[in-house]
């Protein structure tokens, strides 16, 4: 694939949220040694690609640090030395620390993945961060397994969506919370609206009063206490985001009698070998269920890249159900 000297980009021309953001052309990049270059066929807009545009989530050393985006589908296109698992035309997808709102992407090629055949671009750029996010945190790190019950907050986000997919393919329960009744009305397992963080006494009705094995929390702030107490003996919690803010108050008696476990936990920061190894993870538990059938994203509406502007928009008014993906329209060669 020909790879002119320029390419757009979305930038974060002003740290002000949407309106601080521009398409511009910018230097293609090019792959080094264990790298390779992805032409981008869509991508997909998350909380953190708003919360770095507006200036409070710079990206790591190695990502583009005015270019947003954290998962991509595409092509390869380009390779750098001693790449020998990939070739030139190969379709994949996966995840960036950053700068995939642009019609290239240069990531280490131990962290992509290729796409199953049966998935169009736009659809595979809906997956990467959702259900890595989503399987990494309650199974690798929260172990949840067969006959257990997660609780998830926002359970109508991509994040979300994922996780009710996940748990059900592995035999847990899955109970979700959502701050809309239109959400609710969507969401495939029991669910409880929840406009405040006010769900503990639902939650316990739902469970017969023993409570929830793992809490995945999408949310935070107030969220944390009516977390914990819905969390039965030798419960785990693992905070995934902070939508309701970055402080509440625990009760630290509760977590020592329950013997509670509070994980925490991002994939952008991780050095590369972790993120190797999540990609792995991801390669040989999902995807194959994602090749069968059995795991698909939900995607709430398309976009074009230019549109990022109103598509960050969008996802901050929180009416929307699973992800909003941004396709890459090129002009001819």
């Amino acid at each position: 694939m020909y790879a002119p000297c320029d390419m757009r980009a979305i930038i974060i021309a002003k740290p002000i949220g949407h309106e601080g953001l521009e398409m511009r052309d910018v230097a293609v990049p090019s792959p080094a040694k264990g790298e390779v270059r992805i032409a981008i066929h869509a991508t997909a807009v998350n909380r953190a690609d708003l919360i770095q545009a507006r200036g409070a989530y710079p990206a790591p050393p190695d990502a583009p640090a005015d270019i947003p985006g954290l998962e991509y589908a595409g092509v390869i296109d380009a390779i750098g030395e001693g790449v020998t698992n990939f070739a030139i035309g190969d379709r994949v997808f996966g995840l960036a620390g950053g700068g995939t709102y642009a019609e290239f992407v240069v990531v280490h090629a131990r962290t992509v993945t290729r796409m199953p055949e049966r998935l169009s671009f736009v659809e595979a750029s809906a997956i990467p961060e959702a259900f890595i996010t989503a399987y990494d945190a309650m199974v690798s790190q929260a172990g949840l397994s067969s006959g257990e019950t997660v609780l998830v907050h926002a359970v109508g986000s991509g994040v979300g969506t994922a996780a009710a997919q996940i748990a059900k393919a592995i035999g847990a329960r899955c109970i979700g919370t959502a701050r809309s009744a239109e959400k609710l009305k969507r969401v495939a397992c029991p669910s409880v609206a929840c406009n405040n963080s006010q769900f503990y006494e639902p939650i316990m009705k739902l469970t017969s009063g023993r409570g929830v094995d793992v809490v995945l929390d999408l949310v935070g702030g107030d969220y944390m206490a009516d977390s914990l107490r819905v969390l039965s003996s030798k419960g785990r919690l693992v905070l995934v985001g902070l939508l309701a803010g970055n402080k509440t108050e625990v009760d630290l008696g509760l977590v020592l009698r329950k013997r509670l476990r509070i994980m925490g936990t991002v994939l952008r920061s991780r050095p590369l070998e972790e993120k190797i190894a999540t990609a792995a993870a991801f390669e040989r538990h999902v995807v194959p269920l994602i090749d069968s059938g059995v795991f698909a994203p939900v995607i709430d509406r398309v976009m074009t890249l230019e549109d990022a502007r109103q598509a960050h928009a969008y996802v901050a008014s929180n009416v929307g159900y699973g992800k909003v993906v941004l396709e890459v329209v090129r002009d001819a060669q």
